[in-house]
């Protein structure tokens, strides 16, 4: 059985000890996610789509210039365009012209479409940058879940090791006759229980890398680790400001909250947009035209009909034309007021929720305020039981040395052992997370220094 725990042990060792491969620090996985993420790509890509909506609201409120030409050729019955009379001649037409247009006023609509292309670009930043938050907690937490678990690990093969020399022990005062070799059968049932615990927690650690692996975008699970580090409970002064002052200094600047102050924003520029179609719409326009036709006559100084070059008659048939157009709206089928009231109830939801937007947040910092104090509690406790458990099985030890304790009691003993240091462990980065994600929302970058 040595051999095969040896075996073991060496397996993890490879597993996770690759000094070959780079050793992600905190820090570098918080960059790297942030960097390579799909959902983070995606989000860019919406943010430049809504810039280029931007511009397009900017070229609204320009004038339009569109140049537009055309050639024909008609054989039998046609109008002349010089007397436009009926011909049965061939002739060729070419026509040529451009024109533009310009909205001069509509309710200002125009310029509140701009005004909300960059309101949607802010916002949509506002998105990306929240989105970035999530993954900094969530790279956080996965890192931190991998320290727990390689914690867990080490715990439980130090564990083996003194069970194993428990075993080599009891093994001795079996062969002597000292002690029952049911005794000897209880302890091996340890051990075995023991590298059963060893395989989960190995497999923990390789489930939990994994797991950081995905978050990163990083396909090379096998390689991928993080530093070889102990991390102990870290200072800090975050408790001494109470969790409505945490709050109040979230509502500043997180950016999910922002966001969502955006979207009442948006909405409130939409509802202006609206009730600017009651308005009338004034618009302008000027074109130019010209056309040159191979049957075109006209009399020269003489009274003689000659047909003009190409070029003289492109500057004898131009022509411009300008001027102005106003539509009134008298009766659209409710339509305006439609959109107006829709625009309302749309401004009323975004507002109901900007406002539970805050109550979540007040909620979450609330319940990470309290999570912080109760798993400190709970750590030190565990810290004091595991220390009241390592005191108890020292006296057990030296108790089923001497023949005064049963293997069955002893192996309880030191199970209440291993369940404390677990508990230790667990409570240790529970408190360490939450105290991140408190110091966070107070505007804390993650780190665990």
């Amino acid at each position: 059985m040595k051999v095969k725990i040896t075996t073991l042990l060496v397996l993890f060792s490879v597993m996770t000890s690759m000094a070959q491969n780079r050793k992600w620090t905190l820090q570098e996985c918080v960059a790297y996610a942030v960097e390579n993420n799909l959902t983070i790509e995606q989000f860019e890509l919406d943010l430049e789509n809504v810039k280029i909506d931007e511009k397009d609201a900017f070229g609204d409120l320009l004038p339009n210039l569109n140049a537009s030409t055309s050639m024909s050729s008609n054989t039998g019955f046609s109008i002349n365009p010089t007397n436009n009379l009926p011909t049965n001649s061939t002739a060729f037409n070419i026509n040529a012209g451009f024109s533009s247009n310009v909205t001069l006023f509509d309710g200002l609509r125009n310029i509140k479409r701009v005004n909300r292309a960059k309101l949607a670009a802010i916002s949509s930043q506002y998105r990306l940058d929240n989105l970035k938050d999530d993954i900094r907690l969530n790279v956080a937490n996965a890192y931190l879940q991998i320290l727990s678990n390689k914690e867990a690990l080490k715990v439980s093969q130090a564990q083996y090791a003194v069970t194993e020399q428990d075993l080599k022990r009891t093994k001795e005062l079996v062969d002597s006759g000292v002690v029952p070799k049911g005794d000897l059968l209880d302890i091996e049932a340890t051990a075995a229980n023991q590298e059963q615990q060893i395989v989960n927690n190995g497999s923990l650690v390789l489930i939990s890398r994994i797991n950081l692996a995905q978050l990163l975008q990083i396909t090379d699970y096998e390689n991928f680790d993080i530093a070889d580090e102990s991390f102990e409970i870290p200072p800090s002064d975050i408790l001494n400001n109470s969790a409505k002052t945490i709050f109040a200094k979230a509502l500043e600047f997180r950016n999910d909250i922002k966001f969502s102050k955006s979207n009442v924003d948006i909405a409130e520029k939409d509802l202006e947009i609206a009730k600017g179609a009651y308005a009338p719409t004034l618009s302008g326009f000027f074109q130019y035209g010209t056309r040159y036709s191979d049957v075109t006559q006209i009399p020269d100084a003489n009274g003689v009909p000659f047909t003009p070059d190409f070029s003289d008659q492109l500057w004898i048939f131009d022509g411009i034309s300008y001027g102005a157009q106003l539509n009134v709206p008298i009766f659209n089928g409710w339509s305006t007021r439609n959109n107006v009231s829709r625009s309302k109830i749309n401004l009323e939801k975004t507002k109901l929720q900007f406002e539970q937007d805050k109550l979540d947040l007040e909620n979450t910092v609330n319940q990470v305020y309290v999570d912080v104090t109760t798993f400190f509690k709970a750590y030190e406790a565990a810290v004091k039981t595991l220390e009241a458990r390592r005191l108890a099985y020292e006296y057990s030890k030296e108790r089923f040395d001497v023949g005064l304790m049963n293997s069955f009691d002893f192996s309880q003993a030191q199970a209440r052992v291993d369940n404390a240091e677990a508990d230790v462990v667990r409570t240790k980065y529970a408190y360490i997370f939450r105290l991140k994600i408190l110091e966070f929302y107070f505007g804390i970058p993650i780190s665990l220094d």
